[in-house]
């Protein structure tokens, strides 16, 4: 094709031709003409009954589930991987987009199966491998002259059957009738088992695929002219006017025939009819059109799996052909409907396509619960339902297919699981949103008032780091961005309050440098985000922020701060420790040795000072929790090891060995950790143990900032200060 050359415009279709008919032709379908009257004879009519009524629940419930999110979204190609796909996430919609494109592929190659069947009866001499050729020629032959011929070709179709129908009514008037009608059927079996027995499930499962093509109109969404429109009005009036009929031909066949005849007999609708031949000619047409649909709705979801990327060689499956219409998608399904026919028999894998099918109506469904139940503004379909229609759909959907078959049900569900993980790798991106997000931050706020409800205030046991960072520069992040990977790396998160620069340029650099940052942490699966907030000065802005972050439920935790040893603001640190006491927070205060940083980051050395004498009654440590909890965190994520150095000058105080075991196991640290009493001096002691990496302390009242600064510049090492809030407790 020229690259100048337009493509045609799309030929668009209404509610009849696009959705009403191929959904009608494809619910009533061979077995309406062949084994509805089995069903009758083994279920008796009120079993019969039973058994659509069902069927339809759940196909109904489906059509309606359907309808009401399509009038709520601009839905696009693809029918239902499009709804999936908009509501869960491209993953969950290709999961399910897949293997329902295959079901609908190979269906074809089962539809033609069916249709040489029967016209086997008419042309025995001929081979079956030739009619199956041939018929697959013609219905190729259709479907590449254009999607509208094949529309043309199915309101012949839909003539027909309409004929057949009344031929099969008008055998009320040709036969003498049968009024002693079995309501509850003998479940004899059928001729393939030799009438050894069946169920009313067995039963079940053998009409339930007759009302499974709800989807066949939906399919088109890309190729109709008014969707919002035409799939509501089209797919649901189809679902009721094929229910009637299906209803009305129980009492039918109840009534031209005997129990006995209908069980033996799947030919009694054409043997009783007014005019056999047309009703021959009807289940022939039900077969082909059935076939044509799916020929003709299958390539529409490959297209749409194309365009999402979702499939190798997406770019080329994505294109369509001056006429628009999906060419390369048609192809590619037309080589997996010649690989079926040269199966020859499908019943093995006939289940499995049927259990796509149900897993694709039940998350239709399970999209309708999840879009009403979030009850968020965008959802605001103008065909509302109830919340009891998506919830029977979604349940009827899954139990059917374990009624069908556990085994294969389990195999389909793994198979669709197996295609999600995949998808999930390839890290897909959509340039359109979802409503996961509107899900998960409904279940965060369910959970909320849950705990709410159970305590107020946060339990100890939850903790887990959550850390808010004031920045003003880049260097402050650069230089303490490994630590704290290490302090909240996995289930940890940060807040970064980046502190508003006056200066243009360097304001620049610092959101840049942010973005980038944010990247890193989120490439890492780390909990992470920012904002920019205007600094009329540093110890003020901080206040305010945990101020006002204490009326947040999910709100950080601990101050995080990197501190420049050479800097003229240490006394704003002497502030901030000041706030956080005030207002509830802990606090991490960083500050590098210019020189060593955190060196191999393998050797910890943690000080604990002024633990009180009744610890092990009391649970308590006194300020003393976060650094712990710190130097367990880092140690964990370093693989090192921890050398803990209890400084202790009161004389009621005594770590005899069992004791010091007992604190070993009370805060459970690593197997190989050392512990070590010490009395004189911190300073004096950490001095003497240079064999660090980093060095970890609680800030003791009275410490300065200065203070803090001077142990490092002596002991040359990187340092922690670590002051506590209430909600921390090691030994818990």
């Amino acid at each position: 094709m020229e690259p100048n050359k337009k493509i045609k415009e799309k030929k668009t279709f209404g509610t009849l031709a696009g959705v009403f008919t191929p959904t009608t032709l494809t619910i009533l379908g061979v077995i309406m003409y062949i084994r509805q009257p089995w069903v009758v004879g083994n279920a008796g009519v009120l079993g019969a009954l039973a058994i659509v009524f069902i069927s339809v629940a759940i196909t109904f419930t489906t059509a309606l589930s359907l309808s009401s999110i399509t009038t709520n979204i601009r839905i696009g190609s693809g029918g239902a991987f499009s709804l999936i796909s908009q509501s869960l996430g491209l993953e969950i919609g290709g999961a399910i987009g897949i293997p329902f494109y295959f079901a609908q592929a190979v269906a074809v190659a089962m539809y033609i199966f069916g249709f040489r069947e029967g016209l086997q009866t008419l042309l025995p001499a001929i081979n079956p491998l030739f009619l199956d050729i041939g018929i697959f020629s013609l219905l190729m032959a259709i479907a590449f002259v254009s999607t509208s011929f094949a529309f043309k070709i199915q309101y012949v179709i839909l003539g027909i059957m309409v004929l057949s129908l009344i031929s099969i009514y008008g055998a009320l008037f040709t036969n003498e009738l049968n009024f002693n009608l079995e309501w509850f059927g003998k479940y004899e079996g059928s001729i393939e088992n030799d009438f050894s027995g069946s169920s009313f499930w067995m039963v079940f499962a053998v009409f339930f695929p007759a009302v499974t093509g709800v989807m066949a109109g939906a399919n088109m969404s890309g190729d109709l002219a008014n969707p919002r429109k035409s799939i509501p009005f089209g797919t649901i009036s189809s679902v009721i006017i094929t229910t009637i009929i299906y209803i009305s031909l129980i009492f039918v066949a109840a009534l031209i025939a005997s129990p006995d005849e209908l069980t033996r007999n799947y030919n009694v609708f054409i043997d009783k009819a007014l005019f056999t031949p047309i009703v021959l000619a009807g289940l022939l047409g039900a077969t082909l059109s059935s076939a044509l649909g799916s020929f003709v709705g299958a390539p529409r979801i490959l297209l749409a799996l194309g365009e999402k990327n979702i499939l190798p060689k997406s770019k080329s499956l994505a294109k369509l052909s001056w006429k628009g219409e999906p060419k390369n998608a048609m192809i590619i399904t037309a080589i997996i409907v010649v690989i079926g026919i040269s199966l020859r028999n499908l019943n093995t894998i006939a289940p499995i396509l049927t259990m796509f099918f149900m897993i694709t109506y039940a998350m239709v469904n399970v999209v309708a619960l999840v879009e009403q139940a979030l009850g968020l503004p965008s959802y605001r379909p103008t065909l509302k339902i109830p919340i009891i229609v998506p919830i029977i759909g979604a349940l009827g959907s899954i139990s059917i297919m374990f009624v069908m078959n556990v085994i294969v049900a389990l195999f389909s569900l793994v198979l669709i699981i197996a295609f999600y993980l995949y998808l999930v790798k390839m890290n897909i991106k959509s340039s359109a949103g979802d409503s996961r997000s509107g899900l998960f931050t409904a279940l965060a706020e369910w959970a909320t008032k849950k705990t709410n409800n159970l305590r107020q205030e946060r339990e100890v046991r939850s903790w887990q780091p959550d850390l808010l960072m004031p920045v003003s520069m880049p260097k402050e992040l650069r230089s303490s961005f490994k630590l704290i990977h290490s302090i909240i790396y996995p289930k940890g998160s940060i807040k970064i309050l980046a502190l508003r620069n006056e200066d243009e340029i360097e304001q620049r650099n610092l959101d840049n440098f942010l973005r980038n940052s944010v990247k890193k942490f989120k490439e890492s699966d780390i909990s992470v985000s920012y904002t920019t907030i205007d600094n009329l000065e540093f110890n003020t802005t901080v206040n305010t922020s945990m101020q006002s972050l204490n009326a947040a439920f999910f709100k950080p935790n601990t101050i995080f701060t990197s501190i420049d040893p050479s800097s003229s603001h240490l006394s704003y640190y002497d502030k901030l420790y000041t706030d956080t006491i005030k207002n509830n927070f802990g606090l991490i205060m960083y500050i590098p040795f210019s020189t060593a940083s955190l060196a191999i980051e393998k050797s910890i050395n943690l000080w604990m000072t002024n633990i009180p004498t009744d610890w092990k009654e009391s649970f308590n440590i006194n300020n003393n929790d976060l650094s712990t909890l710190l130097s367990l965190l880092i140690c964990r994520n370093w693989k090192g090891n921890i050398d803990v150095h209890i400084l202790n000058d009161n004389e009621e105080l005594r770590f005899t060995e069992k004791d010091l075991e007992d604190f070993r196991t009370m805060i459970r640290f690593p197997k190989h950790t050392s512990i070590s009493v010490k009395k004189g001096d911190l300073l004096a002691n950490v001095v003497m143990e240079r064999n660090s990496d980093v060095n970890i302390f609680s800030i003791e009242k009275g410490m300065r900032t200065e203070d803090m600064v001077n142990i490092v510049n002596h002991s040359r090492i990187s340092a922690i200060f670590c002051s506590d809030s209430e909600f921390e407790n090691v030994l818990v």
